[in-house]
């Protein structure tokens, strides 16, 4: 048998052995009733068989055609099969990951670190960082402008999240540079029950609630001194004397500057900091980022 045959050939074989009739199978393709004979005879020349009998009863397959077709169909169900893998093989290499964030990861290097497992598995894929405001503390996930993100916990509807934690830090206070408790080496957090703080953005109450530390306040109420929506906000919250707030250790170098100091402070919890994505969403290169930021297995 010759290797000369086309998918071309299967398909228009294929058609006429499953209509025995040249003038359906010819609609059926998309073709001509001639240009399809012409290629079934053509197809028969290079077999050096006939496919089919053709006489004033109609079409049949011969027994050559009848051994031809479960393996013209087999060859061209493998061709689909190679033809979708390869139409997915184009979209991944032209595919965009989006990682949100609202902080900095920089934390160390543990971006770049992430960045070169990801990219030594995935080196056709493009790494999108998007910087989100405090306004949304899921980074983009909620409205899915971001695939994956570095965000903070406690996250809103943590149901629709999964999550793996990339660093746990403890919470400091950033003070203007000249109040009173600024000159100490360490604060207990009773001892700013009183003070007011800067409060991130109402529409994020559960993060809002954590970076004010109601779960260490014994339900007394904070004092808001005012709303930060940017580490910039912050900053210039804190020079101006509008209240003093809690800061993660790895994001210390963004408020530590002119005019304001950062103090360690006892009686409050660690935070957390982590790679989160969307539950429903299984994409493979999704978890390999997840397993990138955290190269264990995922929970």
């Amino acid at each position: 048998m010759t290797t000369d045959v086309h998918g071309r050939d299967l398909r228009y074989f294929v058609a006429v052995a499953e209509e025995l009739h040249f003038t359906r199978a010819a609609e059926k393709l998309y073709v001509s009733q001639p240009a399809l004979s012409k290629q079934i005879r053509s197809l028969e020349r290079q077999l050096g068989a006939p496919l089919f009998d053709r006489d004033q009863h109609g079409v049949r397959l011969t027994p050559v055609g009848a051994a031809l077709l479960p393996h013209a169909r087999a060859v061209l169900a493998a061709w689909a099969k190679a033809d979708d893998a390869v139409r997915q093989a184009r979209a991944a290499a032209q595919a965009t990951l989006v990682v949100g964030m609202t902080t900095s990861p920089g934390r160390g290097g543990l971006l770049p670190a992430i960045r070169s497992r990801f990219t030594a598995a995935h080196p056709e894929i493009r790494l999108k960082l998007r910087q989100v405001g405090w306004e949304d503390p899921t980074a983009g996930l909620a409205d899915r402008s971001s695939d994956v993100a570095f965000v903070w916990l406690p996250l809103a509807d943590a149901e629709r999240y999964r999550w793996v934690v990339v660093a746990t830090e403890p919470r400091l206070v950033a003070l203007p540079e000249t109040h009173p408790l600024a000159g100490r080496e360490r604060v207990d957090f009773a001892d700013l029950l009183d003070e007011a703080f800067l409060a991130l953005p109402a529409v994020a109450p559960e993060l809002r609630d954590h970076w004010l530390a109601l779960d260490a306040r014994d339900g007394r109420p904070p004092v808001i001194g005012g709303e930060i929506a940017s580490a910039d906000e912050a900053y210039e919250a804190l020079v101006d004397g509008l209240g003093i707030c809690l800061v993660a250790a790895g994001n210390v170098p963004l408020l530590a500057r002119g005019g304001v100091v950062v103090v360690p402070v006892d009686g409050i919890s660690p935070t957390h900091f982590a790679l989160a994505w969307r539950a429903d969403d299984t994409r493979p290169l999704v978890q390999d980022y997840a397993r990138a930021a955290v190269p264990r297995p995922l929970p």
